[in-house]
């Protein structure tokens, strides 16, 4: 279609919908020989005939009917496309691209990004899970709008993004109903020799962790390191040693797995960051996530007070 500009191909729609050279004329306000060489270009540059002469009328051809297909959705693209960048509903769910690291426990980007499907607005999520700087990547090139991921953006990767703070939270160590009757008084002196799942090393959450274990002098016994919290999750299920996970989302891991509380520790702090190559946020999804996470799902745990019963322990049968 080299040569084939908007115009030519808006000529062509009109004389199609119109029903006629001369009726297209009217409406485009322009002459019928101006219209009538629009439409000799446009076949030049497809190399095919759009329209067939029957009578003294004009008929589309196979070809003209294919082409009237596709234009009719090219001129509702672009009439979406114009109402969209006035900020006006288009009808069609606005898509949101979302990468979330590997890292980022999936019950947790899920309750991050569910505001985003309450707008007023439908939207589409389209999420992608991987390493930081393979989705920061697709940040730089616009293919994604927001990356998820529990780390800020550091100087040592060249890419041209923003972090933005969604908030923080302590974690809580859970486990099988018997293991957790086992380990829960005392606690966090009682981790000492138990049977421990861990995130895998290269992880901000495994740091901070032995940081603490050691801070406290206790050394519980590592039975599993793993780099999908899901997996460690399922092994805490079977019993074969105690997990912790973020404390914003307690009530659903004991729901979910089956497993007790042990006690939990502010100590600890799970950080979660919404990265984009905006300064400042202008997508509406992504605008959704964050001043939900601020305002409701972070809204308790940010800056939680060390001495509450979270740090020192939890209740639980």
């Amino acid at each position: 279609m080299r040569g084939t500009s908007y115009n030519h191909l808006y000529y062509f729609w009109t004389v199609a919908r119109e029903g006629g050279v001369a009726r297209a004329a009217e409406v485009l306000h322009l002459t019928p020989q101006t219209i009538s060489s629009q439409l000799r270009v446009l076949e030049g540059s497809l190399g095919v005939r759009l329209f067939a002469r029957r009578g003294r009328n004009l008929v589309l051809t196979d070809a003209g009917r294919l082409a009237l297909s596709f234009a009719d959705e090219i001129f509702r693209l672009g009439a979406e496309m114009g109402e969209a960048l006035k900020g006006r509903s288009t009808g069609r769910p606005l898509p949101f691209s979302v990468g979330v690291v590997d890292v980022v426990p999936k019950m947790v980007a899920y309750r991050l990004l569910e505001p985003a499907l309450h707008l007023q607005e439908p939207v589409r999520i389209l999420c992608r899970e991987g390493k930081l700087d393979a989705l920061l990547a697709d940040i730089a090139v616009h293919k994604l709008d927001m990356v998820l991921a529990d780390t800020p953006l550091g100087g040592a990767l060249k890419v041209r993004a923003f972090n933005h703070p969604l908030g923080e939270c302590g974690i809580t160590f859970f486990a099988a109903p018997a293991l957790a009757a086992r380990y829960r008084e005392g606690f966090p002196q009682s981790l000492e020799d138990a049977p421990l799942l861990v995130p895998a090393q290269n992880t901000a959450l495994r740091g901070s962790l032995m940081h603490w274990l050691d801070h406290i002098g206790v050394r519980p016994r590592i039975v599993g390191e793993f780099e999908d919290r899901a997996l460690m999750q399922a092994f805490g299920q079977a019993g074969v040693g105690l997990f912790m996970s973020p404390s914003v989302i307690d009530a659903e891991i004991a729901a979910q797995y089956g497993v007790k509380p042990i006690g939990g520790t502010t100590e600890v702090r799970e950080r979660y960051y919404a990265i984009s190559a905006e300064r400042h946020l202008r997508h509406p999804a992504v605008v959704a996530v964050s001043q939900a996470a601020r305002s409701d799902l972070f809204r308790t745990s940010t800056g939680s007070d060390p001495d509450s019963p979270r740090s020192a322990g939890l209740e639980g049968p």
